[in-house]
């Protein structure tokens, strides 16, 4: 999982790279259709008709689909839930909090986040294998508070559900040698959110899906490797000067240096991989 500055941000932002920027009228445009659309489901919610309200959703999904190149430009390419461009499928346009239907711990249903269908605030970009698990799994605190359409307060929900557009959530997750994702190591966790970790992880298949673990893996022994060299050709250097053993060395740097760059597929587990050899 990866930190995704969202606040504030918009198309029409020209400081992404590979992202041609909107402009204000056609940012404003999409918005007008966002609220067009939503008041069509405020009337179809009055009239109680929920079936007709989800599938009239559903028949709108290329306008949040405009999104996705953008949404893509946030993170460098990558999906924001796993931190890979194409081992994760295909990418969704997801609905942090789920547009039709919320599923709470138990597996019990009430009614989704509707009125967010068409916010864009509520996007997320995530690869189809676990956003198809996720579906519209969004459990809350016993004790939250939950919002509806009459009482909207989505800031004031404690969900289960991971948000890597907060950076107190992404701070949550660390990853070991074996490729998996794991609650970060720290004494000062409290039980609530180790639980939140552990269901997030199963829920999104972090680790259930083989390819990704395995791919996690490769990085941290890649890393690892540079490391060793790097300590290598450091060693050579302890005794005066060595010019060949000092270009190794900065070569070595700059592997690491390289696979840990926000652009790079998985670079959270080399940097996991450089805190864990520091720590040993």
């Amino acid at each position: 999982m990866i930190y995704i500055d969202f606040e504030g941000k918009t198309p029409v932002d020209n400081n992404l790279p590979n992202w041609k920027p909107w402009s204000q009228e056609k940012w404003n445009a999409w918005l007008a259709k966002s609220a067009e659309l939503l008041a069509e489901l405020e009337k179809l919610s009055e009239v109680g008709d929920i079936k007709e309200r989800n599938d009239f959703i559903d028949s709108k999904s290329a306008h949040w689909g405009k999104l996705k190149p953008w949404l893509q430009a946030l993170s460098k390419g990558k999906c924001w839930f796993s931190e890979v461009r194409e081992l994760y499928s295909y990418y969704d346009v997801e609905h942090f909090r789920p547009k039709k239907e919320a599923i709470d711990i138990n597996g019990f249903k009430r009614d989704g986040y509707w009125w967010l269908a068409f916010d864009y605030s509520n996007f997320r970009l995530c690869g189809n294998v676990g956003n198809r698990k996720k579906g519209g799994w969004f459990p809350l605190k016993d004790t939250s508070y939950c919002s509806t359409y009459d009482l909207q307060c989505e800031e004031s929900e404690e969900c289960y559900l991971l948000d890597p557009t907060d950076l107190n959530d992404v701070a949550l997750i660390a990853f070991n040698e074996e490729g998996n994702a794991i609650i970060v190591p720290d004494n000062e966790i409290s039980e609530w959110d180790k639980q939140r970790v552990e269901v997030s992880i199963k829920r999104l298949k972090l680790n259930e899906h083989e390819a990704l673990t395995e791919e996690r893996k490769k990085i941290w022994q890649k890393v690892s490797q540079e490391i060793d060299l790097f300590l290598k050709s450091k060693s050579r250097c302890s005794n005066g000067g060595n010019p060949a053993a000092m270009g190794k060395m900065k070569e070595h740097a700059r592997n690491i240096r390289k696979m840990s760059r926000s652009e790079s597929e998985l670079s959270s587990v080399a940097k996991w991989c450089v805190l864990f050899r520091n720590n040993c």
